[in-house]
This record gives C-alpha cells, sequence and structure tokens, in this order.
C-alpha cells in the first residue's frame, strides 16, 4: 500500500492511548524484517533510517531510502519512512526527495539555547518542506559509540518546565523524553521514572517519544505506553537477534558460504522480534 505518514501514526496512537513501533534498518534485511513482523501482527510500523546508517553506507542516504520505500509499497500494513537522530543540515535536506515524511532532529549534545535555536531552524525548515519534525530535550546517551548515559547524571532527565518552553518556542511535532533508557542497551534492565513521564506527559501536548527502547523490559515498556509514549524506538534489539541467530548458524555449519543461509536465518530472527514488540505497544490504532 502507499507509504504514510509518520505524524498520521503517532497521531492516531496517541489518540488511542497505545505507541506505534519504529524501528531502526541498517540492511535491506531489517527492512524486509521489519514489514514481516509488522504484517504478521497486523501492525502499523515506522522504518527509521538513522543519520549513523547514513554514514555506514557510505554516506549515502538514497540506495536504502529507495529500498525502504519500494518494500514498504508493497506491505499489506500501513508503513511510514522516517529518518532519526539528524545533526548534519544537508542530511535533513535530503528527506523529502528521498521519501521521509519525518525527521528527528537531534541537538540535545548542545546546551539548551543552541539546541533550541537549531531545532527551531530544522523545524521551520522542515514543516516548510512538509516534514513532521520530533526532538529531544535531555540525554538519552549511548548514541555514536558513546558509553550508555548514567540515566541518573545531572541533567540527563527531561525536566518539564524546561520541556514545555522548548516545545512552544521551537514549534516540533513530537519530543524524546529522557526518562531513565539508554541507546545501544544489550540488557533489558533499564528502569523508567514513572512519575517523571506523567508529568511530562500532563506539561506537553505534543506526542512523546522514548528512544532506547531496546534495554526496557516488557513491563516497562507498557508502562510508559500508558503514562503517555507514543512512539516506541528500537534499533539495538534487531541488531542482537539478527547477530545471535546468525553466530548460532555458522558456528553448527562452519562449511556455510552462501550469505543467504546466515542472511535469512538473521532476517527471520529479527522478525520474530519485532512481532514481539509491537505485541507488547496495545492495540492496532490503523486497520489496515
Amino acid at each position: 500500500m502507499p507509504l504514510v505518514t509518520t505524524g498520521e501514526l503517532v497521531g492516531r496512537a496517541a489518540a488511542a492511548h497505545c505507541a506505534v513501533a519504529a524501528f531502526n534498518v541498517i540492511t535491506l534485511e531489517h527492512v524486509e524484517a521489519v514489514i514481516a513482523g509488522a504484517e504478521s501482527v497486523s501492525s502499523p510500523v515506522v522504518l527509521q533510517v538513522s543519520e549513523n546508517a547514513v554514514k555506514f553506507r557510505y554516506g549515502r542516504l538514497l540506495p536504502l531510502a529507495r529500498a525502504a520505500a519500494a518494500a514498504a509499497e508493497g506491505a499489506s500494513v500501513p508503513v511510514a519512512l522516517h529518518l532519526d537522530h539528524v545533526q548534519s543540515d544537508d542530511l535533513l535536506r535530503q528527506a523529502p526527495d528521498a521519501g521521509f515524511s519525518s525527521v528527528m532532529y537531534d541537538g540535545s549534545h548542545l546546551p539548551y539555547a543552541e539546541n533550541l535555536a537549531a531545532t527551531r531552524a530544522a523545524a521551520d525548515w522542515g514543516h516548510a518542506h512538509g516534514l513532521w519534525v520530533e526532538a529531544e530535550l535531555g540525554r538519552v546517551g549511548g548514541k555514536g559509540g558513546e558509553a550508555p548515559l548514567n540515566a541518573h547524571a545531572p541533567g540527563a532527565r527531561t525536566d518539564p518546565a524546561e520541556a514545555g518552553a522548548f516545545v512552544a518556542d521551537s514549534g516540533v511535532d513530537a519530543l524524546a523524553v529522557a526518562v531513565g533508557s539508554s541507546h545501544a542497551m544489550t540488557a533489558r534492565t533499564a528502569a523508567l521514572d514513572h512519575t517523571l513521564l506523567k508529568r511530562l506527559a500532563w506539561a506537553l501536548e505534543v506526542p512523546l517519544v522514548l528512544h532506547g527502547s531496546s534495554g526496557v523490559p516488557d513491563d516497562e515498556l507498557a508502562a510508559a505506553v500508558a503514562g503517555g509514549i507514543a512512539k516506541v524506538n528500537i534499533g539495538t534489539a534487531l541488531n542482537l537477534a539478527m547477530t545471535g541467530a546468525i553466530r548460532q548458524f555458522l558456528a553448527a555449519h562452519p562449511e556455510a558460504v552462501d550469505s543467504r543461509t546466515y542472511l535469512s536465518v538473521g532476517r527471520e530472527a529479527m522478525e520474530r522480534a519485532v512481532a514481539g514488540a509491537i505485541r507488547v505497544l496495545g492495540p492496532d490504532p490503523v486497520t489496515p
């Protein structure tokens, strides 16, 4: 079916008090696994390409974006394309022509005033070109090879009053909040600050996004959705599933050289991980 917009999926999820799952993809196998997993549970889904994934692909956005769009258009469930953790203005400006309906502009590494100014400029440009814009306030941490951030570090958590002012002054459509998760976690041990999340949900009128969700246990994720999270980003969980399955296959089949034999095993493992994650997030707010 035709591509849908991220804003549409997140808006419907927020209204239904559930969350749409957004999976970061790196290879075509990731793309296919995410769509197959979403189809298996009849759920809409967001395919996310991060700036780091673009760097991995020799700095070229279009090859993976075009492949993702083609796969999405052949899906039986609604699929949206989202450009994630963008810091490069050049990459931001490639998003509309590459088929993305939304972008997460990441100025969270900057001091507040610089983050606000950069995000305001990105939101103004994005809105003028039809993009739904997400930003981050606080520090989820763990991106770009840095160690996972201590969620209790000063300034790590998102302050509700500051978030209210940031959203109003930047004009963004959604806000990724720091409530105890971290990117790149390989163990599901994160404990979220649900009291803070409720305060943020009360203070903000835009949908809230949870990054670093691979490290959050199912019960914590379900509670976060009940507390106001409308978009849940998942990336590392797919890589864990794929890598683990391939390692196991190659250990059992040391003679294997055809990449299709082990990539198919990795793709199937990711598909199962996608379906399992979506089931945690609540009923489907969009009927295909």
